[in-house]
């Protein structure tokens, strides 16, 4: 499986400020190309704190004569929080959980492995997934799944969009802590490519 991630920031790597306003930092163009990038994936993932600060649909939007596929919205949710009326409460989201399955809206809920913390284990993530035959996951949000992520080396590319604003040291991470003690312990990607959107600034990087 390939695994994206993108991400939307300031200019100092944050994606909400202190009080987790978040909708939008970058502009129209890097949205838009957003989706067209969630339209080529077979999953699209969000943690749920994601789910409780924007309430996200995680539809492909594009505009007319343009289509794409609608992937299938994934949403790791170790406690259940997903509020039943949520938006993506619905037929085409599958929330994993490390508690016992109850509804939540229309939503497929499915109990997984948990890690140490009990949240969602990453393999297990990646093997429900690779069940259901998805090829290309792209993870949306937030920060410490994006964290996660890296931290179990399994993200193949990033896809950053970086909008000319500064939002602080209180504003929240784009990649929660890696708790990492030496440089050399650092995952490393490669640019491939920089080009602007509107005010915005696109860039893509492969795993080095």
């Amino acid at each position: 499986m390939r695994i994206t991630l993108k991400i939307a920031t300031s200019l100092d790597g944050r994606i909400g400020t202190s009080t987790g306003e978040s909708q939008w930092i970058t502009g129209p163009e890097a949205r838009l190309q957003g989706h067209r990038l969630r339209a080529q994936h077979d999953a699209v993932l969000v943690g749920v704190e994601t789910v409780l600060a924007d309430d996200p649909r995680l539809t492909v939007r594009l505009p007319d004569g343009e289509t794409g596929a609608e992937p299938l919205r994934v949403v790791l949710d170790s406690k259940l929080r997903t509020p039943p009326f949520a938006r993506l409460a619905r037929p085409g989201t599958l929330i994993l959980t490390t508690r016992a399955v109850i509804a939540v809206g229309e939503a497929e809920v499915l109990r997984v492995a948990g890690d140490t913390t009990n949240r969602p284990a990453i393999q297990a993530v990646l093997d429900t997934l690779n069940s259901r035959g998805v090829s290309s996951l792209m993870i949306e949000g937030g920060g410490r799944v994006a964290a996660c992520f890296i931290a179990a080396g399994v993200v193949d590319a990033i896809e950053w969009f970086r909008a000319p604003i500064l939002l602080g040291g209180d504003g929240r991470p784009g990649v929660a802590a890696l708790s990492l003690a030496r440089l050399a312990h650092a995952p490393r990607y490669r640019r491939l490519a920089a080009e602007p959107l509107g005010d915005d600034l696109w860039e893509r990087y492969e795993r080095d």
